[in-house]
């Protein structure tokens, strides 16, 4: 089973950058792909990004493409989230997710359905 732990959320201003970080532990050599949802007050979680280790590589929500990188190294033990030019309607609780479940439909990826472990959260808040 995978375990996942976020860190790197804070406040910044509009136009500011930041970075979070998820590290997965446990049986890593079962991790098909690590993504980042994030839940704004009053709002369903929505999906962000993701990497896939296998082939299909990493893919942006197009609400933040362009402005938000997904990288991660290749132990299929950690992802970053690279969130440039913030905007406050970014503001929410970030949530990094693991799943050591094979689909070979990529767009599934985009959804909840995958992913079996989750981190509890990180809080960004951009200040207008």
């Amino acid at each position: 089973q995978l375990q996942v732990e976020e860190s790197g959320g804070g406040l910044v201003q509009a136009g500011g950058s930041l970075r979070l970080s998820c590290a997965a532990s446990g049986r890593t050599s079962r991790n098909y792909g690590m993504a980042w949802f994030r839940q704004a007050p009053g709002k369903e979680r929505e999906f962000v990004a993701v990497k896939r280790w296998s082939g299909a590589g990493t893919y942006v929500s197009p609400s933040v493409k362009g402005r938000f990188i997904i990288s991660g190294d290749n132990a299929r033990s950690t992802v970053y989230l690279q969130m440039n030019n913030l905007k406050p309607e970014d503001t929410a609780v970030y949530y990094c997710a693991a799943s050591s479940r094979l689909y070979y439909s990529s767009s599934t990826y985009y959804t909840e359905i995958p992913y079996d472990s989750w981190g509890q959260g990180t809080q960004v808040t951009v200040s207008s």
